[in-house]
């Protein structure tokens, strides 16, 4: 071309990641104008989709709520069983109302002021819209109460039809039944020796009763009694608080140390706020290659002398070590631990669930089992809310997962592995094998002009791109197909 023609932008000067497919007379990116137009950010369907998850968990927690003033069963118990001989406590440590306002009110607030202060970060690049970073905030404050609430109304229902399915007596049972125990031998069930079921006025010897002995007049009371496995008090903190600490881990990035394995977690690009913005500037596109990786910054800059090895020598040993330990700085600095003030405030939550649960001993409202599997229930169904609605501490950068497509917000059908994206978009065997094939002509080819000296390997008006194989999307196009808003 003339000194006066622009050259057309090449793969090697952009270093594109995109889709293996051939585009003849693609603009230059440098003059893509602004894109004005969007689609909408979140169609009536997807919203019916999640005030339908609302709904749900509403009538799910006044089932819950139903269920606790169902009759539950009743275990035949011993009147010489010292586990159930326990005083009852007139004012619990911590009681229903207290316990609402640690495992629902606290994390409520909680995520409120995180979405409201934190999000979306530090990762917002410069000009991007007040509108867009509070509809982010918004998203995020949505996906933490709708975890919270899907946590929380789990164990609730768990719990409680557990509680009326096993009839346990709590520790304080004795206290609450006032036993009739001049007819005791009215009231035996189960195996009894001939001698103490036949000789008259025999002496109790501690066999089974029933709860029919029980001459307390207060049934509400009563029935609580029989209400001991699981703890409702250790699974419903356990449920609220634990998911605190495990949404303040993610968007504090409070985890273990590690080294991403995936090429994708090593680029930091990917786990902004809005990633598609990155590329543009003032209303134009600059180059998509841009590496914003935090990470690929800091380990450009180490060198084999931070670790101060020796020089062997043979020349050939030294560089060998030399790049042996440019890779080991490298992978070195590429984490580091959290500071451990971070870590006290995640784990906060956790510590409090776990004295919520601890009280239930020292009331004398529970055995210690019955604790421990209420708080593994509460556990479970904290991890599972949080990592339904959230993406994973150490590959989600601390973001919820986006809204669902508009075409799966009721429903994605057989053969579908995600409610994030359009119907039949997937592409079909043939077409991946054709992009496999365009990636082997295209690497062959780039190879070869390589060789002759000439970098970009495309004429004027033709942009060649690849993508590597483990890439599955087949759909090309400059900034996602969803709108970032959420």
């Amino acid at each position: 071309m003339s000194g006066g023609s622009r050259r057309t932008p090449t793969l090697a000067r952009f270093n594109l990641q995109l889709p293996h497919h051939t585009y003849d007379k693609m603009p230059d990116f440098d003059m893509l104008p602004p894109r004005t137009t969007r689609r909408p950010k979140m169609s009536t369907l997807v919203v019916l989709s999640y005030v339908l998850d609302w709904l749900i968990m509403v009538v799910v927690g006044l089932i819950g709520y139903f269920l606790g003033n169902v009759t539950p069963n009743k275990r035949p118990f011993s009147l010489l069983d010292t586990n159930i001989a326990f005083p009852v406590t007139e004012h619990e440590t911590v009681n229903s109302g207290l316990l609402l306002a640690f495992n629902t009110g606290v994390p409520v607030a909680v995520i409120l002021v995180v979405a409201l202060v934190f999000v979306p970060g530090r990762t917002v690049p410069e000009g991007t819209p007040a509108s867009l970073i509070w509809k982010r905030k918004l998203w995020e404050l949505h996906m933490g109460w709708l975890g919270l609430a899907l946590s929380l109304i789990s164990a609730w229902i768990v719990t409680q039809g557990m509680k009326n399915l096993f009839g346990k007596p709590r520790p304080d049972l004795l206290s609450r039944c006032v036993p009739d125990v001049a007819n005791v031998m009215d009231h035996i069930v189960g195996f009894s020796a001939p001698v103490f079921a036949t000789a008259a006025g025999s002496t109790y010897n501690g066999q089974l009763v029933s709860a029919s002995i029980c001459t307390s007049t207060d049934k509400a009371f009563l029935d609580d009694g029989f209400r001991s496995y699981p703890s409702g008090h250790a699974s419903s903190a356990a449920a609220g608080l634990i998911y605190l600490s495990f949404f303040l881990a993610s968007k504090f990035a409070i985890t273990l140390p590690f080294v991403p394995q995936d090429t994708s977690l090593s680029n930091s690009g990917a786990l902004t706020a809005f990633p598609s913005r990155l590329n543009r500037r003032n209303g134009t596109a600059t180059s998509l290659s841009v590496n914003t990786a935090y990470e690929g910054i800091r380990s450009q800059s180490v060198s084999a002398a931070d670790d101060d090895a020796s020089t062997p020598l043979d020349p050939t040993v030294a560089k060998q070590i030399g790049v042996h330990n440019t890779v080991v700085a490298a992978v070195r600095r590429q984490a580091a631990a959290p500071p451990v003030y971070l870590l006290f405030i995640a784990v906060l939550p956790f510590f409090l669930a776990v004295f919520i649960a601890s009280s239930r001993w020292f009331d004398f409202r529970h055995h210690g089992f019955d604790i421990l599997f209420g708080f593994l229930i509460g556990t479970i169904t904290a991890y599972f809310a949080f990592r339904y609605y959230h993406m994973p501490i150490r590959a989600g950068g601390g973001w919820a997962w986006g809204p669902r497509s508009r075409d799966k917000a009721f429903w994605a059908g057989l053969g579908s592995c995600s409610y994030a994206s359009d119907k039949h978009r997937h592409p079909s065997a043939r077409e991946e094998g054709m992009h496999r094939l365009r990636t082997m002509d295209q690497d062959i080819e780039l190879a070869d002009l390589r060789e002759r000296g000439d970098p970009g390997g495309s004429k004027p008006g033709v942009l060649r791109t690849s993508r590597p194989e483990h890439e599955q999307s087949s759909i090309t196009t400059l900034e996602p197909r969803e709108p970032e808003d959420l």
